[in-house]
């Protein structure tokens, strides 16, 4: 769209009379928390146990694992491995008894799709294509079926799109997920699809209709507010966020104000899909960063916005809180904005507010301190309306109920808010932390980077902050060692191709997962000019567009690395790919490597060598680039809006 247009559309919306604003929408009323009486036996806060020996998941989570690790996944890696099996490499005996269930170990698999905004989107959801045994090509490709055999699946930022979506729209295909049903309802909560032709701020070609727009985004915030809660910037961008991410919204009611949009459509709620219900769906987590008022600033790496001491928080369908041993509590999701034990909240754990949260960047821009710049007329324009002393508008707001909790390592226990943040704002841009929880035993994570670190490109950077986060925690969490500096993986081309880290791990209890990292770091090795990395900047996408990104996703998740250079493909990549999410179980049923395993691994997996201080230059404390997550790109774009208006 016209940045001239977008500017009038602008221009309009922070002009529009306050008078506009109506009488509550249905959005409105359906995003606004409501109070009751708690349940007989509430508690509040779970303790999630203090250190490794005594952590515990929440009993629902525990559930949910066991009916589908004993209904699913049996089934579910027998026919993973028959795809495999028919791609024509001979697997070593061990790999196959192990997925046709004939052993006492099964691999427990997790998968981890990165920030990015919708590159990183439509990149992981590649992935996740190419992974699904539902999609044919993936299936003829030897790879697919591995989504449908994952024990969890988590998302950050951009990644929180793909995931939340995912996750309330009852586990669609790809297709389906990014363009919608070929008939979809008129249901108020049906699946629509991305909509990714609308522009996520200024949707029409007419800049009245867009001020409308936008003002009805304010609007919708309004039964919120006027119920005493703190609304921020990040409510308004979840709204926006819900017209291509939850429920509710099709092309042919965009702009119709009776539909909800994905207005109470919660988190907690994907416990109630056919797909959760009948545990066919990897147990879904998002991630956020915890912004705290007192937190060390001296902690930030430059180029990052919080510190790596903070704790990691997640959202899960039944929790959300932080195994992180500060905190190490949990709250029910379905309750968050509760905090006592009396009068409970519902509601306020809207999808799209989870989304929205994980993809807040804003107080990057330090905007509720200058207010007169960039894009503080906005942020005003909500303040006007929904006015609020001494609110932080830069951040997602949600009540703490972890108030009074661990006072001498939780860094907000004496906050009434937690203030939450972009999910890769320490650095971490793959959400990894859930993953290494040792509770969840995972032996095998696919990491999915499709972060922007050089020319849209990923670079690795992402692994090295979590290398060095989680080496300030030995004892809660156990990472694969990965390259200390950028320059290595540079040199070694680990982002250019799929990379095996952890192979050779002593760990004989397997509580170090090995890591599958599958990086958007270059284009197909086939020669196809790349596709893939799109700018954070760019907030609409053509179907066309999306689909040839997909189509090229999928040559990058099935090429592999060739032992002979003069092929574009490795035609044991689907062998290679089963014997890294075995060996760990491998590992504990006593087992040696062999047959092409062996080769395998000897050609994915990093060796752990140090490179020469002339080679092994740069690193992620010194990189100049800044990642962007989701909201970097629609801060760029309103940026250059307001300086045009200047």
């Amino acid at each position: 769209m016209p940045q001239s247009r977008f500017a009038l559309a602008f221009a309009l919306f922070i002009s529009w009379p306050i008078a506009f604003v109506s009488a509550q929408t249905a959005a409105s009323q359906a995003y606004t928390p409501a109070a009751g009486a708690c349940p007989e036996g509430f508690s509040l806060v779970r303790m999630a146990g203090s250190s490794p020996d005594n952590q515990t998941l929440s009993a629902s989570e525990s559930s949910y694992l066991q009916s589908r690790k004993t209904q699913v996944l049996p089934q579910a890696w027998k026919s993973y491995l028959t795809n495999v099996q028919a791609a024509g490499v001979t697997l070593p005996d061990y790999v196959a008894s192990i997925l046709e269930g004939n052993s006492t170990e099964t691999p427990t698999l997790g998968i981890a799709t990165s920030g990015g905004g919708y590159r990183a989107a439509i990149f992981g959801a590649g992935v996740l294509n190419a992974l699904d045994g539902r999609n044919a090509s993936s299936v003829k490709a030897g790879i697919g079926g591995l989504l449908q055999s994952a024990t969890y699946l988590s998302g950050l930022s951009g990644g929180s799109w793909l995931l939340t979506s995912l996750a309330q729209a009852d586990f669609p295909i790809i297709q389906e997920l990014a363009f919608g049903p070929a008939s979809p309802s008129t249901s108020n909560n049906s699946w629509g699809g991305w909509l990714a032709q609308y522009n996520i701020f200024a949707p029409n070609d007419d800049p009245v209709t867009d001020a409308e727009y936008l003002t009805d985004l304010v609007d919708e915030l309004k039964g919120k507010y006027d119920a005493g809660y703190v609304v921020t910037f990040a409510d308004f961008w979840a709204r926006a966020l819900a017209r291509h991410f939850a429920n509710g919204t099709t092309l042919s009611n965009f702009f119709d104000e009776s539909y909800t949009h994905g207005a109470g459509i919660l988190w907690s709620e994907v416990a109630n899909t056919s797909s959760f219900a009948s545990y066919s769906i990897p147990f879904p987590i998002v991630v956020v960063d915890l912004d705290a008022s007192n937190q060390n600033e001296s902690e930030i790496i430059s180029g990052d916005f919080v510190p790596l001491t903070n704790p990691i928080m997640e959202f899960n369908v039944f929790e959300m809180g932080s195994y992180d041993p500060m905190l190490s509590a949990f709250a029910q999701t379905k309750y968050l904005g509760t905090t006592n034990t009396s009068i409970c909240i519902t509601g306020y754990d809207q999808s799209s507010f989870v989304a929205g949260s994980s993809s807040e960047l804003y107080n990057e821009y330090n905007l509720t301190d200058i207010l007169n710049s960039t894009l503080g007329p906005e942020l005003s324009l909500i303040e006007s309306i929904l006015p609020q002393t001494g609110v932080e508008l830069d951040v997602a707001s949600w009540p703490n109920p972890f108030y009074g909790v661990a006072p001498d390592t939780f860094i907000d226990s004496n906050q009434k808010n937690l203030n939450l943040v972009d999910g890769g704002e320490d650095g971490e841009v793959i959400p990894l932390q859930p993953l290494l929880v040792k509770a969840r035993g995972v032996d095998v994570i696919v990491a999915i980077d499709a972060t922007s670190d050089v020319n849209n490109f990923a670079d690795g950077s992402s692994l090295i902050a979590t290398q060095n986060r989680t080496s300030l925690y030995p004892t809660a969490y156990s990472f694969p060692p990965v390259p200390t500096s950028l320059g290595e993986f540079t040199a070694q081309n680990l982002s250019t191709r799929p990379t095996f880290f952890g192979c050779n791990t002593t760990d004989t209890n397997a509580s170090t997962p090995l890591l599958i990292y599958l990086a958007n770091g270059g284009p197909p090795h086939n020669g196809e000019a790349p596709l893939t990395n799109t700018s954070t900047a760019q907030i609409s996408y053509e179907a066309s567009e999306i689909q040839a990104m997909l189509d090229q996703v999928l040559v990058i998740a099935t090429q592999g690395y060739p032992a002979n250079t003069s092929e574009t493909t490795d035609p044991e990549w689907p062998a290679c790919l089963a014997c890294a999410v075995v060996d760990r179980a491998r590992s504990r049923a006593g087992v040696e490597r062999s047959g092409v395993c062996e080769s395998c691994f000897g050609r994915y997996c990093w060796d752990g060598s140090t490179l020469s201080a002339a080679v092994a230059t740069g690193s992620a404390s010194s990189r100049a680039n800044v990642h962007f997550g989701a909201l970097g790109g629609v801060v760029v774009t309103l940026m250059s809006v307001m300086m045009i208006m200047m």
